[in-house]
C-alpha cells in the first residue's frame, strides 16, 4: 500500500472574514473530493482570513498513479480563480 501525501499553502485574497474563508475551503475540498476521491482537510493557518495550508492524501498499489493524482491536484488548485497556490509539496510513503 502507498499514499501520496500532498501539502498546498494558498493565498485567498478574496477573503476578507474567516467565514468566507471556510466558504472557499469548503467548495475547493468537494471539489477535490469529488474529482479524486481523495480525502482533504485545512492543516495550517485555521485563524488567518487569507492564508490556508490544506492537506490531501491519496491511497493506491501503484506510484504512477499517486503520482498523476497529486500532480492533478496541485494543476486543479492551480486553475482555482478564488485561491493562489503558494507553494506545494508532494510526498510518497
Amino acid at each position: 500500500m502507498l499514499v501520496a501525501i500532498v501539502q498546498v499553502e494558498l493565498f485567498l485574497p478574496e477573503s476578507n472574514s474567516l467565514k468566507a474563508k471556510r466558504s472557499i475551503i469548503r467548495s475547493l475540498r468537494q471539489k477535490l473530493r469529488n474529482k479524486f476521491n481523495v480525502s482533504v482537510a485545512e492543516v495550517d493557518g485555521l485563524d488567518k482570513w487569507q492564508r490556508a495550508t490544506i492537506g490531501i492524501a491519496a491511497v493506491s498499489n501503484e506510484t504512477k498513479v499517486l503520482e498523476k493524482v497529486a500532480q492533478e491536484v496541485i494543476k486543479l488548485l492551480e486553475s482555482e480563480d478564488r485561491a493562489e497556490v503558494i507553494d506545494s509539496k508532494i510526498e510518497l510513503v
